[in-house]
């Protein structure tokens, strides 16, 4: 039974810089994806980072490319998304999702996913 748990979240002004964490409990013997999600109230689910383990390989959505950056580390099995130059229109509720394999782009099944963590910039 895999389980994400996000950390990091909360309010923060227009400009500012939060670092989001997830530690996934179950370590997976084989190359995975994490990845970070979002959605605002009233709007679709939207991709925001992807990352293959062990390889530091990055997606970014170009609504966050140049201001977040998504990284891991492996021995903690932890991801990190530090979210830079924040705007309001960052606000949603961020999840941490994974998926076993080596192709980590939006296209892709994410089948385990976080409980979600409230980012609000004003």
């Amino acid at each position: 039974h895999v389980q994400l748990v996000e950390s990091g979240g909360g309010s923060v002004q227009a400009g500012g810089s939060l670092r989001l964490s997830c530690e996934i409990s179950l370590y997976i013997y084989s190359s995975y994806c994490m990845a970070w999600f979002r959605q605002a109230p009233g709007k679709e689910r939207e991709g925001v980072a992807f990352i293959q383990t062990g390889s530091d390989i990055a997606l970014y959505a170009d609504s966050v490319k140049d201001r977040f950056t998504i990284s891991q580390d492996s021995a903690k099995n932890t991801a990190y998304l530090q979210m830079n130059s924040l705007k309001p229109e960052d606000t949603a509720m961020y999840y941490c999702a994974a998926r076993i394999g080596t192709m980590c782009d939006v296209r892709r099944a994410y089948p385990y996913w976080g409980q979600g963590t409230q980012v609000t910039v004003s």
